[in-house]
C-alpha cells in the first residue's frame, strides 16, 4: 500500500537474484504503492534490517506511488495481496490487466495467495514475509527466464 514493507523487499530481493544470474542488464525493477502517503520514505527500518540479515541492500529504494503508465511501461505488476490487486484493476485500463498478478502464484507448494502486512507484528512477521516474498521472487525470476527462452 505504502510502498515501505512488502514491495521494497520484493524490489531489493529480486533485484538481487537478477544480479547474481547477471540479468541485471535485461530486466528492470522497480516498485510502488497503491497510496502516496509514505512517498519519498524509506523501506521500513524492520524491513531492511530483516533484508540485510538476507544480504539484500534496501538502501536506494524510496516509497513510490503507482501511476498511470506503469500499466502501460511494465510488463509485469505483481502485487503482494487482493486489496491492493483490487485497487490497480480500478485504475488499470482493460488491455494491461493481464499483467496483473500476485507474488505468491509464481511461489511454489505455498498454501496461501497473500502476503500479510507485516507492520505490527513484530520481527517475526517480517522474517515470515520475508521468506514468502523470497519464495514469490524465486518463482518470478524463473518465469521471466521461461519467458526469455521462448522469444530467443
Amino acid at each position: 500500500m505504502g510502498n515501505i514493507c512488502r514491495s521494497p523487499t520484493a524490489h531489493g530481493l529480486i533485484l538481487s537474484l537478477i544480479r547474481k544470474e547477471q540479468l541485471h542488464e535485461i530486466i528492470e525493477v522497480d516498485s510502488a504503492g497503491t497510496h502516496s502517503w509514505q512517498s519519498g520514505n524509506p523501506p521500513d527500518i524492520s524491513s531492511q534490517m530483516i533484508a540485510q540479515k538476507h544480504g539484500v541492500d534496501l538502501m536506494d529504494i524510496s516509497a513510490l506511488r503507482v501511476v498511470k503508465e506503469d500499466y502501460e511501461y511494465n510488463d509485469y505488476i505483481v502485487v503482494m495481496d487482493e486489496d491492493n490487486l483490487m485497487n490497480l484493476l480500478i485504475e488499470c485500463e482493460e488491455q494491461n490487466r493481464h499483467k496483473l498478478k500476485l507474488l505468491l502464484e509464481y511461489a511454489d507448494n505455498i498454501a496461501i495467495i497473500e502476503v500479510p502486512d507485516p507492520y505490527g507484528e513484530g520481527m517475526d512477521g517480517f522474517e515470515t514475509v520475508y521468506d514468502l516474498i523470497e519464495q514469490g521472487c524465486i518463482g518470478l525470476l524463473r518465469a521471466l527466464q521461461r519467458e526469455m527462452t521462448t522469444r530467443a
